[in-house]
């Protein structure tokens, strides 16, 4: 007897390939907009990196039971802040908060950081009895003080 050697064939067919292209089009549909969200709340956590050295300030300003923003940029001849490319300014007001305003590739909104005694807010010319907290506030999330108008989802995790 004569054996037959048959030819087997290997590989995927179309529709087989289609299905695949079209799960890792359905994942990348899902996974885009939360890497875009994560991506513009790393930019806006600059803002908070650079308001660290502005809570120093004005914790010793308070200290000291001087006018709150004194020495922060824009106040008392001090040279407005410049802005970066997520931050497009920052300001102290004359209560102690810190206005972070981020940039349209930041989320284009504003964080307020703001300094609490206690139960309330300082008060100039006032020594603070309590240790100053500081409590950072995006759109919605007023845990104490001014509420900022960032978007939760873009805000880092201790402004939300």
């Amino acid at each position: 007897m004569k054996h037959i050697k048959t030819r087997t064939q290997s590989g995927f067919t179309l529709i087989e390939l289609m299905i695949v292209v079209a799960i890792i089009g359905i994942l990348a549909a899902v996974a885009l907009p939360a890497y875009q969200d994560y991506a513009v709340r790393a930019r806006a956590s600059e803002g908070l990196e650079l308001a660290s050295g502005l809570k120093t300030t004005v914790a010793e300003n308070a200290a000291n039971a001087s006018q709150l923003n004194l020495g922060t940029p824009g106040v008392g001849g001090t040279a407005a802040f410049p802005g970066t490319r997520n931050v497009s300014n920052l300001a102290v007001s004359t209560a102690g908060e810190i206005v972070v305003t981020m940039s349209p590739v930041a989320g284009d909104g504003t964080l307020i950081l703001a300094p609490r005694d206690g139960a309330s807010g300082l008060t100039q010319g006032v020594v603070p009895t309590n240790q100053i907290a500081w409590y950072c506030n995006a759109a919605g999330s007023s845990k104490g003080g001014t509420a900022g108008t960032l978007l939760a989802k873009f805000a880092p995790a201790e402004c939300r």
